[in-house]
């Protein structure tokens, strides 16, 4: 077991701010526990009947039995909602004081006044601040907390909520569509492009909680978004688990860019669902970033609904001591002339475990597709693990264009040898030689976030050549 204060030095976002919450939920949960969420919410009826099905549904569906080991987690050892604040402000003056200094500490604001469009805040169960540019306001843009939605924009909401990832889909979507809180409402219309990026933030601050947000995206006929969101929380001797749903709606030619770096600490279960529609000439690209967690299962995936349609997953994996990424990517080809592509890059050291977990399917009637899948795997030490597991499903397709590749690799001393015979440290060299192996992800991110990727990844490999 590795010492906590070795822990905290490696994980610079593990510290706690002491909150006091004006409401919180008893732990463990029920039916009664699902009304009381929707109830001091002030949902609408269809929203409480909704969460009670699908916890009818959770209640009724088995844990995966693939993947990573999910053995120790007890639903009833988890708070299920925990409110800090008692209002979700545009002012960033107008957030409380304990909740203001956490993520001024994470650099929000100061991200939103040097580089977005927008900006999003939650603290465990519910969002605390959303702000929108005038500019992309005044185009009819939409940017607000999921919450907020269901009262300013119910038409919009019943249209779409639930359709992509309905609860039924797995054990934690349903889940999420019981308790979910907070999480972010996107709308674009039609011809809007939005030019700098919209940015969520969300952090884990109690102890054995579970955070449930729901982000719900809408991208009108030609229209064109980047969604950015991050995820830290505090360091604790019990687990807390985060268990997001997100679902995106690409209408005809609209691309939407949706980049994620999750930097969990190592006592969160990180168990997501992702999934976007892509209709004709639409684009979608996820570029998904993991480097925390004890446990992450996430599988970003893309369903390709007309001709010329294009979905992206450019991910990034990056597991140490204790951790078990097991991530990759769905694709679904549903139309013919439809493309893809997936690209993902996996670090395991300290004996930490990668996983890669891919899906590319054509349905039935479908005769030409393309896509292309590459797998690698960077191993740093005897100890560690990197697994892949590809299905393709393409046997009926008549014109199929699909390559996949998957490679496993070291860091070799003659590349060792060349670059500290220029004069760079052993550490130095691991750290040029990883950031050449994350380029092709690096590069699709806006230039402040791959900076941040860099100084991250270089943070995590310290001391990674014993």
């Amino acid at each position: 077991m590795q010492d906590k204060a070795v822990i905290k030095d490696e994980y610079k976002f593990g510290f706690k701010t002491n909150t006091k919450y004006i409401y919180k939920t008893k732990k463990g949960i029920n039916a009664s526990i699902v009304e009381e969420i929707s109830k001091i919410k002030k949902e609408p009826k269809w929203m409480t009947d909704f969460r009670l099905k699908a916890y009818d549904i959770f209640t009724k569906k088995k844990m995966p039995e693939w993947g990573a080991d999910l053995s120790d987690i007890d639903f009833n050892d988890f708070y299920y909602y925990m409110k800090a604040s008692d209002s979700n402000s545009k002012s960033w003056d107008d957030v409380p004081k304990q909740v203001k200094d956490t993520f001024d500490k994470l650099g929000i604001p100061e991200a939103e006044r040097k580089f977005l469009a927008g900006v999003g805040a939650q603290f465990d169960s519910e969002s605390v601040y959303h702000n929108i540019m005038k500019e992309w306001e005044e185009k009819g843009v939409i940017f607000i907390d999921m919450d907020s939605a269901i009262t300013k924009y119910p038409e919009i909401v019943k249209k779409y909520f639930g359709t992509v990832i309905p609860p039924y889909d797995n054990k934690f979507a349903a889940l999420n569509s019981s308790v979910w809180s907070g999480g972010s409402f996107v709308y674009v219309p039609e011809g809007v492009e939005v030019t700098i990026p919209l940015q969520a933030y969300f952090r884990i601050n109690a102890k054995a909680v579970g955070q449930f947000e729901r982000t719900l995206i809408i991208a009108e006929k030609n229209s064109k978004v980047h969604y950015v969101e991050g995820c830290t929380a505090p360091i604790y001797d019990k687990n807390s688990l985060h268990s997001a749903v997100v679902e995106i709606i690409c209408h005809e030619g609209s691309s939407v860019k949706y980049s994620t770096i999750q930097n969990w600490s190592k006592n969160v279960y990180n168990l997501v669902t992702k999934r976007a529609i892509a209709y004709r000439n639409a684009k979608m690209s996820w570029i998904d970033g993991n480097f925390g967690s004890k446990v992450t299962m996430k599988y970003p995936s893309v369903y390709l609904m007309e001709e010329g349609a294009h979905g992206e997953v450019l991910s990034i994996a990056s597991a140490s001591e204790g951790q078990h990424i097991d991530s990759g990517s769905k694709m679904v080809h549903c139309a013919d002339n439809t493309t893809s592509q997936v690209i993902s890059k996996s670090i395991a050291k300290n004996g930490g475990r990668t996983s890669y977990r891919g899906l590319l399917e054509a349905k039935e009637g479908v005769e030409r597709i393309k896509s292309n899948v590459q797998c690698d795997a960077l191993l740093l030490d005897e100890t560690s693990r990197t697994d892949t597991y590809p299905t393709i499903l393409i046997d009926h397709v008549k014109k199929p264009l699909v390559q996949h590749e998957a490679t496993v690799s070291k860091i070799g001393e003659e590349q060792m040898f060349y670059l500290q015979s220029r004069g760079l440290t052993a550490q130095e060299a691991t750290g040029m030689i990883i950031n050449g192996f994350l380029e092709p992800i690096a590069k699709e991110l806006p230039m402040e976030y791959a900076v941040e990727l860099n100084r991250l990844i270089n943070y995590q490999m310290s001391g990674s050549l014993g």
